[in-house]
Order: structure tokens, then sequence, then C-alpha cells
């Protein structure tokens, strides 16, 4: 059947893509705000557990969260040809699940240094899951679709998996940030005050950010449609 090329859903897709990463810098300049002024800043080494503590959300909302975002827009909505974006797309994957590691790593060693139970919330169980999913899903993508590469049959017929599940694992990723926010509001009883506030807006530019990606990739996707549709 044949298709319309609609170049104005491409041009869409890179304004909202724009938007998503203003949302993604002022989320980090606001993670970073708190981590330095309110929380003494960060150093996985420290014999403070509190400084240990804070890589976590270092290392998880600038690393693994707006990483991740900027890697499904580098594929979807960068101009270049399709091998240098599928390179850009695996590497800031893979980057972002560096710093993940390190994250949650982080966290755990927090827990030990305070003899806190691990995996205790609702934010770790679905952080978990989702940073396994995240790696199983980079891990086949790169055998499928860059190397050593899948037959072209294979590949179409794993591609609607592959992108569906992407955008699924992205609302898994600002939902674990989102709790994980919430979680640490309230176990440091914070209410009502410039921190509590501080939170509550990177909660809120984060959440802009996932939705602005998502809405930036399917613009892109409908750019060549059926015109009996």
């Amino acid at each position: 059947m044949d298709t319309v090329n609609r170049p104005g859903f491409r041009h869409t897709a890179s304004a909202i893509a724009a938007l998503a990463h203003i949302f993604g810098l002022t989320a980090c300049i606001l993670t970073l705000v708190w981590l330095l002024h309110y929380r003494g800043g960060l150093a996985y080494d420290s014999r403070s557990a509190d400084l240990v503590f804070n890589c976590h959300p270092f290392f998880m909302l600038l690393g693994f969260v707006i990483v991740s975002g900027e890697a499904m827009m580098a594929y979807k909505t960068v101009r270049a040809d399709k091998m240098t974006r599928k390179i850009v797309h695996m590497a800031l994957h893979f980057v972002a699940i560096c710093m993940g590691i390190v994250g949650i790593n982080a966290s755990f060693k927090f827990h030990d240094m305070i003899k806190l139970e691990h995996m205790f919330s609702l934010h770790s169980w679905i952080g978990i899951v989702t940073f396994c999913l995240y790696g199983l899903q980079w891990l086949l993508g790169l055998c499928t679709f860059l190397f050593p590469g899948a037959g072209s049959e294979t590949k179409a017929r794993l591609l609607p998996w592959h992108i569906s599940g992407g955008r699924a694992l992205l609302l898994m990723i600002i939902c674990t940030a989102l709790t994980g926010l919430s979680q640490k509001a309230t176990s440091s009883t914070l209410t009502g005050n410039h921190e509590s506030r501080l939170l509550k807006f990177t909660g809120f530019f984060v959440l802009l950010f996932g939705i602005s990606i998502d809405i930036a990739i399917g613009f892109d996707r409908f750019r060549h449609v059926d015109p009996t549709t």
C-alpha cells in the first residue's frame, strides 16, 4: 500500500524532543541542587552513610533516567544515517546501564552501613525488575539489530516488540524515579518546606521528560502514513 511522507511529523517530533531536553536538563539541575545544597554532597567511599546514599539518586536520575531517555531520542529524532543512530542508541543505553549499576550498588552499600533490609519497598521492587528487563532488552537489541545481527525477516518480526518494550521500560523507569523521590521525602519527613517542594518539582520535570520522549517517538513513527487511513 502506498504511503505519504509527512515531514511535518518529524519536525513536530524534533520540537517535542527539544522540550524533552529542557525538561531533562531542569531535572538534572534540581537534583544537583538537592544533593549539594540540602544533602551535603555525595561520596561513594565516604564513611557517612548519607553521602554514600546520595550517589544512588545521582547515578539513577542523572545517569539511568536521563541517559536512557536520550538514547531513545537519539535513534528516533536525530538526523543521521541509520547505522550511526544505531551505534549512538546502543552506546547511550550501555552508559545508562553502567551508571545504573553504580547507583544500585550505592543503595545496597547504604543499606549495609545502616543495617537496613534490602528490597523492602515498592520502589526497590519496581526498580530492580525494570533494571533487569532493561539489560535484557539491550542485550537482545544488540544481538538482533547491531552485532552480529539477525536476518531481515527476524528483525521485522522483533522490531515491534523492541519498540513497544522500550516505551514500556521508559514508563517503568519514570515510575521508579517518582516512587523513589516520594519514598525519600516520606522517610525524611519532608513536608511543606523548601526541600520538599524541590523534590516535587524534580519529580514533575522527570515526568514531563518521560512524557515528551514518548510523544516525540510517537510522532516520528507516524511520519509515514497510509493515505487511506
